[in-house]
């Protein structure tokens, strides 16, 4: 079973616009509304694929009412809060294909809150095989927090992935997580770096043991601490469509892949998890939402150009 982790949850809607025009004002029909978060959303593409996955995440007011209602059907374990759970905005321009996000910060957290988490965390690993904690954090979230996950999920004996970004990404790095999914703007942003190669070094150095970069149209890098060069993978051509949880879909890939492999006691080929986690990825764009996948992942799986590159100058 994979647990998800999702401390600052959101209603996600998404519209869809003829043509977006700023200053201007749009009729549109009604959004797409579901409960999201990126640890949602992986759970979401894990159980379209028959993976077990279980979704640990805060709910408060309204917001957190409508976020529990939506997520019949997925095993969940909700930790009340006082804060109403926030909402994002995507608006999808159809005229070029373009998404625009608007994500709204998570209100503070009570200290004994953060303890309820942890607790119900510490409670949910016992039953996982692997840990995904994804997405933001609330605002004046401790800033041990992941660093205290990634420790959770050792001491469980289990990998932790880590999907987040800025500090926390740092933070979660010299905690020593399996894998971090950045993609290369927010690999910029929390090391100062402008090129991926470098960006990876100054992470892997921190101590995280692999990382997973989004390299938009360039396609996917795989990046292991200790292993000269990395691993890319790329489609012939481009996909058009919603990227929006294209990131959260490839850490549902590698999640899987690495379920799997401590399921059976036997270590991950880095192009198995890369090919997978670039598949879903790419395969999240032909779908109109967060948190689904198209069919035709396996088809795209199999065009993938993997390539092992030797350094990472």
């Amino acid at each position: 079973m994979i647990l998800t982790l999702t401390p600052n949850p959101a209603i996600d809607l998404t519209y869809g616009v003829a043509e977006l025009v700023r200053g201007s004002s749009h009729r549109v029909d009604a959004p797409l509304s579901r409960a999201g978060g990126k640890g949602i959303n992986v759970s979401r593409v894990l159980h379209s694929q028959g993976v077990p996955t279980k979704v640990l995440a805060t709910a408060g007011g309204d917001t957190g009412r409508e976020l529990s209602e939506g997520l019949a059907g997925l095993d969940h374990r909700l930790v009340p809060v006082q804060a109403p759970t926030r909402r994002t905005i995507a608006l999808v321009d159809d005229h070029d294909g373009q998404t625009s996000i608007f994500n709204e910060y998570g209100a503070p957290l009570e200290a004994a809150e953060w303890r309820a988490l942890a607790s119900a965390l510490a409670e949910e690993l016992l039953g996982a095989t692997v840990l995904v904690a994804s997405g933001s954090l609330p605002q004046k979230a401790p800033g041990d927090f992941f660093p205290g996950v990634v420790a959770l999920g050792r001491a469980a004996g289990i990998p932790v992935i880590v999907d987040t970004s800025g500090a926390a990404l740092l933070s979660a790095a010299s905690a020593g997580a399996d894998l971090l999914k950045p993609n290369r703007a927010e690999l910029a942003e929390a090391t100062g770096e402008r090129e991926v190669s470098a960006g990876a070094r100054v992470l892997l150095g921190l101590g995280a043991r692999s990382l997973l970069v989004s390299n938009g149209e360039e396609g996917m890098l795989l990046f292991t601490a200790g292993v000269p060069g990395y691993w890319s993978a790329r489609l012939l051509e481009p996909l058009q469509g919603n990227p929006t949880g294209a990131g959260d879909a490839a850490v549902a890939g590698a999640a899987s892949i690495l379920a799997v492999a401590a399921s059976q006691g036997v270590d991950v080929a880095p192009e198995a998890l890369l090919a997978r986690a670039a598949a879903w990825g790419s395969a999240a764009v032909l779908t109109p939402g967060a948190g689904e996948i198209s069919p035709s992942w396996p088809e795209l799986e199999s065009t993938l150009q993997l390539s092992h590159h030797r350094s990472v100058d």
